[in-house]
Parts: structure tokens; C-alpha cells; sequence
């Protein structure tokens, strides 16, 4: 599998090392040659000088072969723009974009470009580690309809099949971490000390949610 990067910043460069070391073809496109310098001196994969929206900068990184395109330069509109260039003049199934301005995720969904929001995504992670019962959701789709949420459960729900949480509260449990696995369960699947619940749902439900599994457990489990 070959992947095309635009932008090696921190983030393109780490990424560009992790696909490396899952074994795939990596090339790495950058206007400034000195960002190249973030790359570690073994690293096999290409390294093209140019804008990643010029087309015969992407065909010297093999985006004709590509079959993963990832845009992450520090630029919304040049990562939006080399994007598009990937997914409509060369075809490539598997594109992403990051963006800083996370009102422009649902435009761009609708182009078939997968996008990261840096800024909401950071503050997300912030706030989950500010507010550990789980008040701020770990993921929400680009248009901010679902989200997944950790969520605080009465202990009396120990025991208890997964279905009777899910009736009660009125959402689907995405899956649970236990003894630091991640577990996807099925309506059987009982709730266990320390199981972390994690539940898909859609944002304005989510407050509520969270407070009927806090709250206590029906007698008729």
C-alpha cells in the first residue's frame, strides 16, 4: 500500500514513520526542503519538494499508485485544495484532510474528504482529562449529530446485562474497556467492576444519558 503525505510538520513526519513502520510505501511532500530535516535519518520513503496541490508534484510522489492521501500541512486551504486534486483528478479512495476551522467538516464531508478538526479535537481531549465523569464526548462526526462518550455508571449496574443499560437509558453501547482491553459487547455481555462505558449517541441526548446511568438502577434488571 502506497500513501502520499502533504506537510512534514510534526504531525506529517510522525505519521509518515508510523506507516513506515507498518510496512507500507510512504512518500512526503513538503515546499520547504529543510522540513524534511523532521525525518530520521533511515527513513526509506520519498521525499518531493513542492506544493501538494501541483499535479506533477503528486505524480513524483506516485499518487497514480497511491492509494491513501493524507493532507496535514499547516494550511487549511492548502490541505483542503490538494485534497480535492487527490480524490477528483487521481481517483484516491482513502483521503483526509486536517482542518483548524471545524465549521468547514460538513462541507467537505459532502465532497467525500474525510477531515481531522485539530482545534476541536484538541479541546476534546483537553476537556476530557479536565472533567473525568465523562461530560465531553472522546469523538463527534464532522457535523456534530453522534457522538461517543465515556459515561459515569451506578455501581448497581454491575452485573447487569448490557441490553437492560442500553433499554433503560435509551442508547447503544459503542464498547467497554476492561482491565485496559476494549470489549465490543452484545445485549448478554454482563457489566463488570471498573468496566469503563463508552455509548454512542446523538448530542442533544447525551446529557441525558448520562444522567440516567448515574442515577439508580430499576429494581427489574
Amino acid at each position: 500500500m502506497h500513501v502520499v503525505i502533504m506537510g512534514c510538520g510534526r504531525v506529517g513526519s510522525t505519521l509518515a514513520h508510523i506507516l513506515e513502520d507498518m510496512g507500507r510505501s510512504v512518500a512526503i511532500i513538503d515546499q520547504n526542503p529543510e522540513a524534511f530535516r523532521r525525518l530520521r535519518s533511515n527513513f526509506r520513503g520519498r521525499r518531493v519538494t513542492g506544493f501538494g496541490f501541483d499535479r506533477d508534484v503528486l505524480v513524483e510522489a506516485g499518487i497514480e499508485d497511491a492509494q491513501a492521501f493524507a493532507a496535514v500541512s499547516s494550511g487549511d486551504n492548502s490541505n483542503i485544495i490538494s485534497a480535492r486534486v487527490a480524490r477528483e483528478t487521481f481517483g484516491v479512495e482513502n483521503v483526509v484532510a486536517r482542518i483548524y476551522d471545524p465549521r468547514r467538516a460538513e462541507v467537505y464531508q459532502r465532497l467525500g474528504i474525510e477531515t481531522v478538526a485539530t482545534v476541536r479535537w484538541t479541546a476534546d481531549q483537553m476537556l476530557r482529562r479536565l472533567l473525568p465523569e465523562g461530560a465531553e464526548p472522546l469523538w463527534r462526526d464532522p457535523t456534530g449529530t453522534v457522538v461517543l462518550a465515556e459515561v459515569a455508571i451506578e455501581p448497581g449496574w454491575v452485573g447487569q446485562r448490557v441490553s437492560a443499560l442500553e433499554s433503560h437509558a435509551g442508547t447503544r453501547v459503542a464498547y467497554l474497556s476492561r482491565l485496559g482491553d476494549a470489549v465490543v459487547p452484545n445485549g448478554d455481555t454482563l457489566l463488570q467492576e471498573d468496566d469503563v462505558v463508552h455509548v454512542i449517541s446523538e448530542e442533544p441526548d447525551i446529557e441525558r444519558v448520562q444522567a440516567a446511568l448515574a442515577g439508580p438502577v430499576p429494581e427489574e434488571q
